[in-house]
């Protein structure tokens, strides 16, 4: 079945005290946002990337492509919107035929070939597959109306990634609800209709840069994985 990944990478770099956006911001040698990319072409060549960045970030991102010799194969450009529910429902406007769409964090560089194939192979079978991880943290709820603290059963809960992935009926279809503010990722948003989400065991490694001790982990992995 045909496939697209929709890239959406809308970050400030507020968390990261600094004026460059983080899917910006440079891991060995270019912006983290081209690894990201590079991770699904070279998984699937064929695969059509459709790359969402805000209104105002998008000369800049041509202009780096230019300086770093970019041009990654079926590569849309399409603005994004007020929050990451409008970005994806931006990019799916480009979705034409019938395929498996994978919804993907820019700066989550270090996810794997493995993680991505498998995402993709669920969601062809079950209708939706979304990567995750246990929690090997000790856990405990708080309860900020009594200011309370309980210990809770770690096995009860995972960690969620991207690339989340779903049929193109399904994940219209899904984006044709209005926005509330409990879809938290796609998954909720797909949730909402009373689908049954399908878990599948992410990669470790698959962490979202968000703040400078993100970008240090995810720099010294990525010396371990290439050295």
């Amino acid at each position: 079945m045909h496939k697209y990944a929709i890239i959406v990478a809308g970050g400030k770099g507020e968390r990261m005290g600094s004026d460059t956006p983080k899917q910006f911001l440079e891991l060995a040698g270019k912006p983290i946002l081209m690894h990201t990319i590079e991770k699904f072409n070279s998984t699937f060549p064929t695969i059509e990337i459709i790359l969402a960045l805000p209104e105002n970030q998008i000369d800049f991102w041509k202009e780096l492509c230019v300086l770093h010799t970019f041009n990654p194969s079926s590569h849309q450009l399409v603005c994004g919107g007020k929050t990451r529910f409008h970005s994806v429902k931006n990019a799916l406007a480009l979705v034409k035929q019938e395929s498996i769409v994978a919804i993907h964090d820019g700066v989550r560089p270090l996810v794997s070939s493995e993680t991505i194939i498998k995402s993709f192979n669920e969601a062809e079978l079950k209708g939706n597959a979304i990567p995750s991880i246990g929690v090997i943290e000790s856990l405990r709820h708080v309860s900020k109306q009594d200011d309370s603290n309980k210990a809770v059963a770690r096995s009860c809960y995972q960690l969620i990634q991207t690339p989340q992935c779903f049929t193109s009926a399904l994940i219209l279809k899904a984006y044709q609800q209005e926005f509330d503010e409990s879809f938290t990722d796609d998954a909720s948003v797909v949730e909402a209709l009373g689908e049954k989400i399908n878990l599948v065991e992410g990669n470790k490694e698959n962490i979202k840069i968000t703040s400078p001790i993100d970008l240090k982990i995810t720099e010294a992995l990525f010396r371990v994985q290439f050295t």
